[in-house]
């Protein structure tokens, strides 16, 4: 699939919604090869829309610069409207938004420093309803070949999450699918992804036949929360040539 022509369906449907939309998380595997020039690319596509973006690298992205001369993210995906924060408020959410990406490989994995980071953050944050964002899924999605690849310490995090009970929500990405569970109280959420979509439940790689889309939340200040998947008519031309995602 041209995942850039994709993409720019889903921020066609965004520039409709933009009064309604306050701001975005884009949730990892933000490029396909990492460069520079294709989070200059996600920038330029990014800024007409001028709506505040935050967003968390995945098993893809190049969080960190490489001594070959790699460009980090956050080197690029800092200007106008885009911001490198990972820990922002919102009305009366707070949202902390996780680097579960590990270089070279596409499992997921939280570091003693990030764990850290994340119970200093929920305690000095206080009791706002918040919601924590990864790349990786902290659980099984039934489907063997993609869980070999979800975040391998979930035990750490959940031992976290279970401190602190303003946490209401988790998002990540990775699956390309729609999946909810809920553990303790908190709601664990997929969204699909602006590319392919990979078919739920499958035990080998298959794609499933549904449009690109993108998870909407609607945050209430108690705490409550609404949330739906919206999809958009993208057809992939069958003269196109096949892309990595």
């Amino acid at each position: 699939m041209p995942t850039t022509e994709s993409f720019q369906a889903v921020i066609k449907r965004l520039k409709e919604l933009q009064s309604e939309l306050d701001f975005l998380i884009l949730t990892g595997n933000l490029s396909g090869d990492a460069t520079g020039e294709s989070y200059e690319n996600l920038q330029d596509l990014l800024n007409p829309l001028k709506i505040p973006t935050y967003w968390l690298p995945g098993n893809h992205d190049c969080a960190i610069a490489t001594p070959g001369g790699g460009i980090a993210m956050d080197e690029v995906l800092n200007l106008g409207m885009v911001s490198r924060r990972k820990s922002f408020k919102r009305g009366n959410w707070n949202f902390i938004l996780l680097n579960s990406s590990v270089a070279g490989s596409m499992h997921g994995h939280l570091s003693a420093k990030t764990l850290d980071w994340l119970d200093s953050e929920l305690k000095l944050l206080g009791n706002n309803p918040t919601l924590v964002s990864l790349h990786h899924p902290p659980f099984l999605v039934n489907s063997e070949w993609l869980d070999i690849n979800t975040l391998q310490n979930s035990e750490e995090l959940f031992a976290i999450l279970d401190r602190h009970s303003q946490v209401k929500l988790v998002l990540f990405g990775h699956i390309h699918q729609e999946f909810q569970r809920t553990r303790h109280n908190v709601d664990y959420l997929s969204s699909p992804s602006t590319c392919v979509q990979f078919l739920s439940d499958s035990p080998t790689f298959a794609i499933d036949d549904k449009f690109p889309g993108f998870r909407l939340l609607k945050l209430y200040p108690n705490g409550t929360w609404e949330t739906w998947v919206e999809r958009v008519p993208y057809f992939c031309p069958p003269e196109s040539e096949a892309k990595e995602y």
